[in-house]
């Protein structure tokens, strides 16, 4: 890649910027079970339900917009839940995920980017998970113990 490019507009050298993407995924939760995606595309696998946001649209606007397409859900009680930013979390490129938690009733229907939506106990999950789905969800099953007392949050002496 090129350390510099002509503005087309000005002509003058600028600098080239590599930034990393932003992203969202989605831990939709209906009742006692969460929605992965079969991913249509490469990487192939299952995943929570996610993608690029789209420029001028805020990361809540886009894992609404993603949950819609990928699974035909509509969510509610969206929080943030934690951003991953390893720049090998995706293979393809450096994406930084903000990754949110929502409630949803109903069953998924696959759209988009998924070949194929299902409901899933967190104690039976598919193997492997795309991207670092896995340890998303190792994370939010640790919180719900913490969140529920029957994990310590104090740390081991």
């Amino acid at each position: 890649m090129q350390d510099t490019f002509i503005c087309p507009h000005c002509g003058k050298q600028t600098k080239c910027y590599r930034n990393p993407f932003p992203t969202v995924d989605i831990i939709i939760q209906i009742e006692d079970r969460i929605v992965l995606i079969e991913r249509r595309n490469q990487p192939f696998g299952w995943a929570l339900p996610g993608g690029f946001v789209d420029y001028g649209e805020s990361l809540e606007a886009a894992a609404i917009r993603e949950a819609r397409e990928e699974t035909g859900l509509e969510v509610k009680n969206l929080r943030q839940f934690r951003a991953y930013s390893d720049p090998d979390r995706d293979s393809r490129q450096h994406n930084i995920s903000l990754v949110f938690t929502a409630d949803a009733s109903g069953e998924p229907l696959a759209g988009d980017d998924a070949k194929n939506a299902q409901l899933f106990h967190l104690d039976n999950l598919p193997t492997p998970l795309c991207f670092d789905h896995a340890q998303i969800l190792q994370d939010y099953i640790v919180g719900k113990k913490r969140k529920s007392g029957t994990l310590s949050s104090r740390p081991c002496l």
